[in-house]
């Protein structure tokens, strides 16, 4: 409960960069991307995988100059979104172009650098890609309540209700109570969102309530996943007793992509 508490009051300051929006959201989300790819390619080094740290930050740095380019309004008809797709190709084809011309860089290390970036990099862009719909949209506050409405609706449930394990060897303490709780938590506070914003998308914040939570969760058990392979406790110590970047925004970065996608077909009919 303490580590909740504490954890929650150091990321209150991300809720000025979500309600600023535009330009300082887009660093704030650069942020994001670089540190935890700072800690996510150390982490790698524990398994004896070596990155090629310039292309992975290169390839990211390159993102987020399309990022501002295509909120500037230099998108060349692609539109962000577009750009996105862009970049996608750009960054595999570099990565897996790289591993054939340098003979110390196994494919190993070509494959978890390009899952770094589509995992962390598009993660954290899709934070801003979701604001920038339709202009300034306050849906991007969607993919927060999906996260965080998850993981403190799921702690209470598991702590009071959970019996059943969901994934001991990830996660010892989930439960499948805990991941139910979690899922009609983050729909509950999706639709209050929607009651507060536009009761006209109570259904549409009702669905991405039950996805967010899913991708949510999911991204929450693969970053364990990658720790339990690394052999570490946390990805840093950005928060003294209570991890790094990776280990605040596992659920973030997964939940992200899904939200921004589920705005585009639910509330924007697959237009932006």
């Amino acid at each position: 409960m303490k580590t909740r508490i504490i954890s929650a009051i150091c990321m209150a300051p991300v809720f000025i960069f979500v309600w600023l929006g535009g330009w300082p959201l887009l660093a704030f989300s650069a942020a994001v991307c670089f540190m935890g790819l700072f800690e996510f390619l150390r982490g790698l080094e524990s398994m004896d995988v070596h990155v090629r740290r310039p292309i992975a930050y290169g390839c990211a740095a390159a993102l987020f100059a399309l990022l501002a380019a295509g909120g500037a309004g230099f998108s060349g008809g692609l539109g962000i979104s577009g750009l996105v797709c862009f970049w996608a190709v750009l960054a595999t084809l570099l990565n897996l172009a790289d591993c054939l011309v340098e003979e110390d860089h196994g494919v190993s290390g070509a494959v978890y650098s390009l899952a770094a970036l589509m995992y962390i990099a598009l993660g954290s862009a899709h934070i801003y890609m979701t604001e920038r719909l339709g202009g300034h949209n306050p849906f991007v506050w969607l993919i927060f309540l999906c996260a965080w409405g998850t993981d403190i609706f799921a702690y209470f449930t598991g702590y009071f209700l959970g019996k059943h394990k969901l994934c001991p060897k990830l996660s010892p303490k989930k439960t499948v109570e805990g991941a139910v709780g979690g899922v009609l938590g983050s729909v509950l506070c999706c639709c209050a969102f929607a009651l507060a914003a536009d009761p006209s998308g109570i259904g549409a914040c009702a669905a991405i309530g039950l996805v967010g939570s899913a991708a949510a969760q999911c991204g929450d058990l693969i970053a364990s996943a990658f720790k339990r392979k690394m052999g570490i406790k946390d990805y840093g110590r950005l928060i003294p007793g209570h991890g790094g970047i990776m280990d605040r925004f596992d659920s973030i970065l997964l939940a992200a992509p899904f939200v921004y996608y589920c705005c585009v077909f639910f509330i924007y009919g697959a237009t932006a």
